[in-house]
């Protein structure tokens, strides 16, 4: 009888080195050291005595609408860089994902030379057909034979997808299902996680089988990695801040010692031409958003962040008409400039609005926008000169806070709605955006509210349609 052996590669010593990024957030201040430093950990780990192979990896959010070449390309540049390094795979974050409206995130990787892995996003709400633009897993061989499965995972936000007419699963439905799928068919399981550090903590827990996991999303950085329950956790920080690598020493298509660290970008080496190039980026995305003329000024709309202000009663207009609300508020901190008389391109909107943030329909109960209103005030003061960092904020300051259609008196404590108290059992539906949602400082609109955002459309996008609309160009003769 013939005995049938699966051979793959003599009984020998490999290694496989994982690059990987993450969070980059279009931060291509940061960019010419990592692309340099990713292919000098490619030649090195090519060129070094033994078995070696390299696998290079990103673990999404690396596009961010913020910078002016990413919102004027859409995306199409930051995928550029990536085929210009040579990424293995990549899976996407919910900047790719939720910042991007559905046509442009089908479309955004129609020219990658590499593919998205991302296994809980579908395009039916029986979850049944994964998103168009990716593989539910990839299977990599090493020079020995060591087989790799690399399995992917995005943040599975149920509200903001399914707006958007995408379909996300929770990760333990999905991945309990892969495992035993191609149980027997790997040797090494790699999970590109944009899940958060807490989630892959409890994956590490829950699934052993898994030998390490990339993390993302909560921009946490593990400087040597974090081994739980025998899974090997990497994660790079933010904003290319860093660059993570990790070492799987394997015997026999099975791994020895594994270890992890992560390089500070700002250590690396800088090469004369980076400072050109960083700006040249940022100019390029300039220039194309100028191109787009929006509207015509008659006078300047200036911003104030202590007081009410021209621009400020302007957006709330905006949002009350995009809505169809009869009230609206919103905080001054969103604008980073006022606009000024004459032509208005789409670069001084983004320039001026730069955040990923959608309008947001809020229905209450006249006592729970009383309340609502109440905590506004309680914080104003507070929040006239907060910092405020992340959810979508892409500014410096909150701001002051501006009503339309609402206004409160302070000496008897009373809301009124278009100069009437409002009803206490009478329901409103106010303006506001989804980043109202995610601050701490009005926990009434997640807790008591009725909330629906609007798709797909920024900020930035609902003040120019106004604009358009009431300061339209002048027509060509």
């Amino acid at each position: 009888m013939m005995k049938i052996v699966e051979k793959r590669g003599s009984s020998v010593q490999e290694t496989i080195h994982l690059l990987h990024t993450n969070d980059l957030h279009s931060h291509f201040e940061n960019w010419p050291r990592i692309e340099r430093q990713l292919a000098k950990r490619k030649a090195d780990g090519l060129a070094a005595a033994g078995n070696n192979t390299v696998f290079t990896f990103d673990i999404g959010d690396a596009m961010d609408r913020a910078h002016p070449l990413t919102e004027a390309t859409d995306g199409a540049s930051n995928i550029a860089m990536f085929n210009e390094v040579g990424y293995d795979a990549v899976t996407i974050g919910n900047n790719e994902g939720i910042g991007n409206p559905p046509a442009v995130l089908w479309h955004l990787y129609d020219h990658a030379q590499f593919p998205v892995v991302l296994g809980n996003l579908f395009s039916d709400a029986d979850r049944t057909k994964l998103v168009p633009f990716a593989v539910d897993h990839l299977m990599l061989h090493t020079k020995q034979g060591t087989r790799v499965l690399v399995l992917g995972y995005t943040a599975p936000f149920i509200t903001t997808y399914t707006a958007n007419h995408w379909y996300p699963e929770m990760v333990g439905t999905v991945l309990p299902e892969q495992l035993a799928r191609f149980a027997g068919q790997y040797d090494v399981c790699i999970v590109l996680s944009h899940l958060g550090i807490e989630m892959d903590r409890w994956l590490a827990r829950h699934y052993p089988q898994i030998d390490v996991i990339l993390g993302a999303h909560t921009h946490h950085l593990l400087p040597q990695g974090e081994l739980d329950n025998g899974v090997l956790l990497g994660a790079a920080g933010k904003w290319g801040e860093h660059l993570g690598e990790m070492s799987l020493v394997v015997q026999d298509h099975h791994i020895v010692e594994k270890k992890a660290w992560v390089y500070d970008t700002a250590d690396l080496p800088a090469a004369p031409g980076d400072s050109q190039e960083i700006d040249q980026w940022a100019a390029e995305g300039h220039q194309l958003l100028q191109q787009e003329q929006i509207a015509q000024l008659p006078q300047d709309f200036p911003i104030d962040y202590n007081r009410p202000s021209p621009m400020l009663d302007l957006a709330l207009a905006a949002l009350q008409e995009y809505t169809g609300t009869e009230a609206a508020v919103l905080n001054a901190g969103l604008f980073l400039t006022g606009l000024h008389e004459g032509i208005v391109t789409a670069d001084d909107l983004h320039t001026q609005m730069p955040h990923p943030m959608h309008a947001m329909k809020v229905t209450l109960r006249g006592t729970d926008l009383w309340r609502l209103v109440r905590e506004m005030e309680k914080n104003r003061g507070f929040l006239r000169r907060f910092p405020l960092r992340g959810m979508s904020f892409r500014g410096k300051i909150f701001g002051t806070i501006g009503y339309a259609g609402i206004r409160y008196d302070p000496t008897n404590r009373t809301v009124y709605w278009h100069d009437r108290p409002i009803d206490p059992n009478q329901q409103y539906t106010i303006a506001t955006l989804d980043h109202y949602l995610f601050v701490p400082f009005f926990p009434t609109i997640e807790i008591m509210g009725d909330n629906e955002i609007l798709f797909p459309d920024f900020l930035r996008q609902i003040v120019a349609r106004y604009l358009a609309r009431h300061y339209p160009l002048p027509e060509e003769e």
